[in-house]
């Protein structure tokens, strides 16, 4: 990092104007003598630069980005690049100077060895969450490490991880299914939604047609028994009014077929007065069905 520097006068070493964000050593004769300030400094006479010459090193921070290749516990290889960001101690400048001959390619080795000793015992799914751990190891490392050269390191960022072009896409994919299969059971989910409430629907509907029905025959039955009894104390019973249902419905279903004008049906020979053996034939039928229960209670 450090660089060699001339004098502001041409020919000569004498005077230097030292720059703000740098410093300044002066070497006679090839050795180290003293550091200069900042501005114009009389660093002592020379001969066209055979005396006196100058290093300087620049006191901003610096970063070094490093890449590093390297496996993962799951056998997948990632690209790491870490930034790292050092700068000069003030107190150590002379051996930020001249300890170290290249800062950048001591930097990458520290940080690449730390890196593929660190990914190495995680996941990649792990690599990703634990991005911090490895930037506090690399940090860690480096500046105890590159304190002796002079050197205080700011701060290491893992800035990307980037795994194989390959791997990629299979995550790529991998994500991809996953989220076509919860969309599927989401609509498996919906469509589940609306045939139960269809269903619902449907059985209310029924019980309320079913109740509409009971109703309509109750009030069929109460005005039949009301128009035929209306004026006399005569009292009709269960079965009488069964039969005036059943002749009610019988007529209802004649009229119902006779409005369809795109039905096609068939009259065989019958009459009304068959309705009655139909209600005979239920009723004898319920009392029987009724007498095995009767004689099972009695006994």
């Amino acid at each position: 990092m450090s660089t060699q520097e001339s004098g502001c006068i041409p020919g000569t070493n004498c005077f230097v104007t030292v720059p703000q964000d740098k410093w300044y050593a002066v070497e006679k004769f090839g050795q180290f003598s003293h550091m200069l300030m900042p501005g114009l400094s009389f660093a002592g006479p020379d001969c066209m630069g055979c005396c006196v010459s100058f290093r300087s090193i620049t006191s901003r921070v610096v970063q070094n980005n490093v890449n590093v290749t390297t496996k993962t516990k799951d056998n997948v290889f990632v690209r790491v690049d870490v930034a790292v960001q050092q700068s000069v101690n003030k107190d150590n400048v002379m051996d930020a100077m001249y300890k170290l001959a290249d800062v950048s390619a001591q930097i990458d080795s520290y940080v690449s060895d730390v890196v593929r000793s660190t990914v190495p015992h995680m996941t990649l799914d792990e690599s990703f969450e634990k991005k911090d751990d490895v930037s506090n190891a690399v940090q860690e490392k480096l500046q105890k490490e590159m304190q002796a050269y002079g050197f205080t390191i700011q701060k290491a960022l893992v800035t990307e991880l980037v795994p194989n072009a390959e791997v990629v896409q299979s995550m790529n994919e991998i994500n991809k299914q996953k989220r076509l299969r919860d969309a599927a059971i989401m609509a498996a989910e919906g469509e589940k939604v609306k045939v139960v409430k269809a269903a619902e629907a449907a059985a209310d509907a029924a019980q309320l047609q079913g109740e509409g029905i009971a109703r309509q025959r109750r009030a069929i039955i109460d005005g039949l028994r009301d128009s035929i009894t209306h004026g006399s104390q005569e009292q009709l019973s269960t079965a009488k009014i069964s039969e005036l249902l059943l002749i009610t419905q019988y007529f209802e279903t004649l009229r119902d077929i006779a409005a369809n004008s795109k039905a096609s049906t068939v009259f065989l020979p019958h009459s009304a007065g068959a309705v009655s053996d139909v209600a005979s034939q239920i009723r004898n039928g319920i009392m029987q069905g009724q007498a095995p229960l009767q004689q099972g209670m009695q006994r």
